[in-house]
C-alpha cells in the first residue's frame, strides 16, 4: 500500500480524534485522514502545534515526522523505533555483529550503484555519460581509490556545468537539492526502522552525532535521482524551494519503479531493499538489490 505525504505549510493544530488526524486552522477542522494511512508527515510551519497523541500514535503506525527549518528545509526527523519489529533485538545483534570485510564490499556496492546512477541521469539528459559509467567499474573494496570523489567532480560539471559547486548552504540549485535529499533520507530511514534495523549502525558514514548513519549510506543510489528532477526545475527557472517545486520532489516517493521485474512505487520499494540489506547481513545473500528507475525523464 502507498502511504500518503501530507505537507502542512500554514499554522494549524493537528490533533487525533478516533484515529484520525484532525487539522484545524482558525478554530475550524480543514482536513482529516486515518493515522494508518499515513507514511510522512512533513511540518513547515513554526506556529503548528500538535498533540502528544498526534506524535505517539504516528509512532506507532510507522509515520515519519519531518520538521523543517525557517528555509523550509527539512531540518529534523522523529522515527519509530521502539515498535519497529518483534525481532528487534535479534535483528540489532546482527547488524553490530557484521564485519569490517563485509561493511567495505557492501559500501563499493553502493558506491557502484551510485556511480551507475549517475551516468544513467546524464545519459537520460542526452548528456556525455562514457566518463562516469566507466568509473563504476573501478571501484574497489571500501572505495579505497576514492572513486565516489572523483565521479562526483566530474558529473555535477557535466550535469550543471563548470560553474556549479555542491554547496548545502547554498540557495538555488542547491537549497532544492537538499530538500530532495532530505526527504528520501527520512523515507529511507523509516524503512529502516520498519525491517527492525538500527539506523546508526552505518556501514561507511559513522559520525558519532549522526543518528542515521545507515541512512545517508542508503541513499547514496537515489541522489542522481533526485538530481535529475532538480535539472528539471532548474530548466524551468524553478529554483527556489516552494509549494509547486516541492511537490514535484515529494512526487518521486510515488513514482513507479522496479524492483526484481515487479512494478511498485518507490516508497514500497523500500522496504524489499531492506529486506535485500538484512539477507546480506545474514549471509544469505552478497549483492545489495536495489530498485530500478524507469529508463525515460519522468514528467
Amino acid at each position: 500500500m502507498i502511504k500518503r505525504i501530507i505537507d502542512i505549510s500554514d499554522q494549524a493544530y493537528l490533533h487525533l480524534k478516533n484515529q484520525q488526524l484532525l487539522v484545524d486552522k482558525q478554530g475550524e477542522t480543514v482536513g482529516q485522514i486515518p493515522i494508518e494511512d499515513l507514511g510522512v508527515l512533513i511540518l513547515q510551519h513554526p506556529a503548528i502545534v500538535l498533540t502528544q497523541q498526534v506524535i505517539i500514535y504516528c509512532q506507532k503506525n510507522k509515520v515519519v515526522i519531518i520538521f523543517c527549518d525557517e528555509k523550509h528545509l527539512p531540518y529534523s526527523v522523529i522515527l519509530p523505533i521502539a515498535e519497529s519489529h518483534t525481532l528487534h533485538n535479534k535483528i540489532l545483534k546482527e547488524q553490530t555483529a557484521v564485519t569490517e570485510p563485509m561493511r567495505k564490499r557492501l559500501w563499493q556496492q553502493i558506491v557502484q550503484k551510485k556511480i551507475t546512477e549517475q551516468a544513467k541521469t546524464l545519459a537520460l539528459l542526452g548528456k556525455d555519460s562514457v566518463r562516469i559509467d566507466r568509473l563504476a567499474s573501478q571501484v574497489k573494496s571500501g572505495d579505497s581509490s576514492n572513486c565516489e570523489a572523483i565521479a562526483a567532480k566530474l558529473y555535477w560539471s557535466i550535469l550543471f556545468g563548470e560553474g556549479f559547486r555542491r554547496n548545502v548552504d547554498m540557495e538555488g540549485i542547491n537549497s532544492l537539492l537538499n530538500y530532495g535529499y532530505s526527504i528520501i533520507r527520512a523515507t529511507v530511514a523509516r524503512s529502516i526502522c520498519g525491517a527492525g534495523l538500527h539506523p546508526t549502525l552505518g556501514l561507511f558514514h559513522k559520525n558519532q552525532y549522526n543518528a542515521l548513519c545507515l541512512a545517508d549510506d542508503l541513499i547514496e543510489p537515489f541522489r542522481p535521482w533526485v538530481d535529475l528532477m532538480v535539472y528539471q526545475l532548474a530548466q524551468q527557472n524553478q529554483l527556489e524551494v516552494n509549494q509547486q517545486t516541492k511537490q514535484h520532489l515529494l512526487g518521486m516517493l510515488s513514482m513507479t519503479v522496479s524492483y526484481e521485474n515487479k512494478k511498485m512505487a518507490l516508497m514500497v520499494s523500500m522496504h524489499y531493499l531492506m529486506a535485500s540489506l538484512k539477507r546480506c547481513y545474514l549471509k544469505q545473500d552478497k549483492k545489495i538489490i536495489y530498485p530500478q528507475r524507469r529508463s525515460e525523464v519522468p514528467v
